[in-house]
């Protein structure tokens, strides 16, 4: 049963107090199977991976195929703190289904720390991207003063393998690159997150160390938060086009989120996806553990905020992407279902509706 992980002694532990509690009046016992099916009851979807860790599920349909890029959970030796060190991935696997329906496949390990000349640690949450033929594998790494940087590794398939670029792409800073593709054929890198992120190390794209806490250099509550980070990307997917620009949350009177405003302002995992000629920009509030969504005509913003994509999930962190497969949206998020700790994750999936008024149905992923 090693695909359940931590999962089982938790249920042998569920099925020893639940035979305590049985009466002398009935022989009935209470199998494993019983307690693993109570166990993901609780949960609107199962996980899609379950013979290792994994998190920040970054998919896309290339091909015909859903390709899935989620980061690589695995136990560490770093303490655990407020700044993500203990998330101490190392390299990252691909993944395919051919439908919503159908299993997933593991394609196999396609780039590793050691694979990327200017990266230390810490492999975050990587997206891709696709042009004339040519895949791009987009991730941030931690270089060797221990500042994020945003890197590239170019493929000649959606698989890979995939071959980093020895630079960091110039200009780049923070976590969560994200890369959309608009319908007039440019390309717009999104990325930033604070905390760990360091995202509120910069204003301007310049780099201030603000001190080691995860909450310096972030603006007063009563200021306007933080928001993801914009740039078109150039020609040959490799560099940025144009000054990376901070992108803008508005309330629903037209005034920016502020950074006190825990449930509503940006944290991390910047999104951004198309429906019916509007932009929606989902992203993660972190702390407050939702997938919020804001929306725009215009793919720089401003965004104006107008609810909740996905509510709270088991763990800590949350980190999404949205796709359209044949017609229908989808929706690939990460809990902590398997192992029960924080820093190891498992992806999952589920239908995201848009309604008639093009707001977001809210999405529960507990039953």
């Amino acid at each position: 049963m090693k695909n359940l992980f931590n999962l089982v002694p938790a249920c042998c532990a569920v099925m020893i107090l639940a035979s305590c509690g049985k009466t002398t009046e009935t022989n009935e016992t209470v199998t494993e199977t019983e307690v693993i099916d109570s166990i993901a009851s609780k949960y609107l979807s199962q996980p899609l991976i379950s013979d290792h860790y994994t998190a920040d599920p970054s998919a896309h349909v290339f091909e015909g195929k859903i390709y899935i890029y989620p980061s690589h959970d695995v136990e560490s030796e770093v303490p655990e703190d407020d700044l993500g060190a203990h998330f101490n991935m190392m390299d990252y696997h691909v993944y395919s289904m051919d439908s919503p329906t159908s299993p997933i496949v593991d394609e196999g390990k396609v780039l590793g720390v050691d694979d990327i000349p200017w990266a230390k640690r810490q492999l975050w949450a990587p997206d891709a991207a696709e042009k004339e033929g040519k895949y791009y594998l987009y991730f941030p790494a931690k270089d060797e003063n221990d500042i994020f940087k945003i890197g590239v590794a170019v493929g000649d398939s959606p698989t890979g393998p995939f071959t980093a670029q020895p630079e960091p792409i110039k200009g780049s800073y923070s976590i969560d690159p994200s890369v959309y593709e608009d319908t007039d054929g440019s390309y717009y890198m999104y990325f930033g997150g604070i905390w760990g992120g360091q995202l509120q190390k910069y204003r301007n794209n310049k780099f201030d160390d603000k001190g080691s806490a995860p909450t310096d250099g972030l603006p007063a509550d009563d200021e306007a938060a933080l928001g993801p980070i914009i740039a078109k990307m150039s020609g040959d997917m490799l560099q940025f086009a144009e000054t990376p620009k901070e992108i803008k949350i508005l309330d629903e009177n037209g005034s920016p989120i502020l950074n006190g405003d825990n449930d509503r302002r940006f944290f991390e995992a910047a999104w951004v996806h198309k429906y019916n000629g509007t932009y929606y920009l989902s992203y993660s509030t972190g702390d407050t553990h939702y997938i919020a969504y804001a929306t725009s005509d215009n793919p720089y913003g401003p965004f104006t905020y107008q609810g909740v994509a996905l509510n709270p999930v088991d763990g800590w962190t949350n980190h999404h992407s949205i796709v359209e497969v044949d017609g229908e949206w989808y929706i690939f998020y990460h809990d902590t279902q398997l192992s029960g700790k924080t820093h190891l994750r498992n992806i999952k999936m589920a239908p995201l509706k848009h309604l008639a008024d093009g707001s977001i149905e809210t999405i529960d992923p507990i039953n």
